[in-house]
């Protein structure tokens, strides 16, 4: 399942253009905009975008995710921005950092439904007390735009889903709604999100 998933991903990046864009996902922008620069972890952050603009801002990055092609585009972003980010080819389960985080960022990650949500709780364990998870996810109402996501229903998020799997959260922001995706050619269109900012009590 992992080397597929890797062989997935890689071959989506695998192209010169960045699928996914190389301006910065709207939400975790907003919401970073608000925070002063500390550190930040980036899970599954694929071709950089949301690193390499946070490094920008002055944030010192970690970003992982387990496509090696992600990596090098996240790189080539990064020294075409003329910042430094950290960034390591690993899956989620395997990540371990004796590091705590201010923030954490998740922008359309999504992981199979049988280990979502420890890996959710894995990552929790590496950020602050009074660090904040900014998360923007397609919710299961997405099922059927062209916009974007997983095709399997499972994958996709509902608030209850989102409750259950960031157990140790004060959501401050917490909603569904529709917007209009512009992220490259893979996130084209209205769509069905849910987003958060939650902090760890």
């Amino acid at each position: 399942m992992k080397n597929n998933t890797a062989d997935f991903w890689n071959e989506r990046y695998a192209n010169e253009e960045f699928v996914y864009g190389t301006k910065p996902n709207t939400f975790f922008k907003q919401q970073l905009d608000e925070l002063k620069p500390r550190k930040i972890l980036l899970p599954a952050e694929g071709e950089g975008r949301n690193a390499v603009y946070a490094a920008t801002q002055g944030w010192e990055v970690t970003a992982f995710d387990m496509s090696i092609k992600g990596k090098e585009k996240a790189l080539r972003l990064a020294k075409l921005k003329d910042v430094n980010i950290t960034y390591e080819v690993i899956g989620v389960q395997e990540f371990k950092t004796d590091e705590k985080f201010d923030v954490i960022g998740l922008s359309f990650v999504h992981f199979p439904i049988d280990i979502r949500k420890q890996e959710h709780q894995h990552l929790l364990q590496f950020l602050k007390v009074g660090g904040a998870v900014i998360f923007e996810g397609f919710a299961k109402a997405q099922l059927g735009n062209a916009s974007g996501g997983p095709k399997n229903k499972e994958m996709l998020f509902s608030i209850d889903d989102v409750i259950q799997e960031f157990t140790g959260l004060e959501f401050k922001i917490f909603e569904e709604k529709t917007i209009e995706l512009s992220e490259g050619n893979y996130h084209k269109g209205k769509a069905q999100v849910i987003r958060f900012v939650g902090v760890k009590m």
